[in-house]
């Protein structure tokens, strides 16, 4: 019992001793309450000035669906005859691309810098857009001092090899993936995929949005069905070919028919020559039968194959805009600088409590 009532009193001691800290620390503070109240009207004065100097940004959102196409479903009853022509109906570019590698595309170089390449007009004159860029962001003007990035000039030719370009372009890229392009997918579970473009240009962030969008789909299809797109050529142009000689085949026979019009069935070599010419025109056309079949059947994998991308939402004029208003500005600035010479005050008497 007695040891619990000292517990007890030493518990409303120290409770006593907290409260009075928390009043002293209080009156401390209050007694610098116009130093702290100055450090708040300066900053808010300091973003009300920001909120004046920042340029807004504006931002290009565009949405599309991606739907993968089937990789040979459904066609399993037939690859064993396609197979026999060098056919694979298991699936085109199935294995190079998944869905959610088309994201990682949108941040690579040569889809950013074959769109920087793009030519689009502005202000009723045509432009390239890296040109645009390099002009709303003053970059030339930071290049005064270096006469070779000044003169630099680019073009949709890139062919060539030139490290200043490249260099600059490298650069530019680079920004683009920080600070300018957001690539990502709202819902992991849809497939729906969300592009966003932030630029203090307006018309250069929708342009660039329009731009990356169509080619990096483009891109998208052709690598996922090239496979199948060149099955179907070929088989293509052997189905020409066999047609052809098929044909010529016909015009032998009906050739050599004309040439015995009559002949006396007694002699048999007089019909040596058409019965070569119908030997050939049966063994093409069952070739020319198989190939089409078969090239019917890949051109049904190409389309089995081929994703579909839809364009739910894209971009359009006026674009969002993100600005930071001036009562913002004003309530930001000076409750942080408020903040911050609190914080001082309370680190000050904090070092001279243990050094004192």
């Amino acid at each position: 019992m007695a040891e619990e009532k000292i517990n007890t009193a030493e518990d409303e001691i120290s409770l006593k001793e907290l409260i009075l800290k928390l009043k002293e620390w209080y009156l401390y503070l209050l007694s610098k309450w116009k130093t702290i109240l100055i450090a708040g009207i300066l900053g808010g004065a300091l973003g009300l000035a920001y909120a004046f100097i920042k340029k807004p940004v504006y931002t290009a959102t565009t949405t599309f669906v991606l739907e993968e196409g089937e990789s040979g479903g459904g066609l399993g009853a037939y690859a064993g005859i396609a197979s026999m022509v060098g056919i694979d109906l298991s699936g085109g570019g199935g294995g190079i691309f998944k869905g959610d590698n088309i994201i990682e595309l949108y941040k690579s170089r040569k889809m950013i810098q074959e769109t920087l390449l793009s030519q689009d007009t502005f202000e009723r004159k045509q432009q390239l857009l890296i040109d645009r860029y390099i002009e709303f962001n003053k970059l030339r003007e930071d290049w005064q001092e270096k006469p070779e990035l000044v003169n630099l000039k680019f073009s949709t030719d890139v062919k060539g090899y030139n490290r200043l370009r490249d260099s600059v372009m490298g650069k530019i890229v680079e920004t683009i993936n920080k600070s300018v392009l957001s690539v990502s997918k709202p819902d992991k579970k849809l497939s729906i995929i969300k592009v966003d473009v932030k630029s203090k240009d307006e018309l250069f962030a929708k342009s660039f949005a329009d731009n990356i969008v169509a080619k990096v789909n483009q891109f998208y299809v052709e690598t996922k069905t090239k496979k199948s797109m060149e099955n179907v050529a070929i088989l293509q142009y052997q189905t020409d070919s066999v047609r052809r000689v098929l044909n010529k085949s016909i015009g032998g026979v009906a050739s050599e028919i004309d040439a015995n019009p009559n002949s006396n069935p007694a002699f048999q070599k007089l019909r040596v020559g058409s019965q070569k010419r119908q030997v050939d025109v049966q063994a093409a056309g069952a070739v020319y039968q198989e190939l089409v079949k078969n090239l019917e059947l890949s051109k049904i994998t190409l389309r089995k194959e081929k994703p579909l991308i839809q364009v739910i939402d894209e971009p359009v004029l006026p674009l969002k805009i993100d600005k930071l208003g001036k009562a913002k500005g004003i309530i930001l600035g000076g409750f942080i600088c408020g903040l911050m010479c609190l914080i001082y005050f309370v680190c000050e008497r904090v070092f001279k409590n243990l050094f004192s």
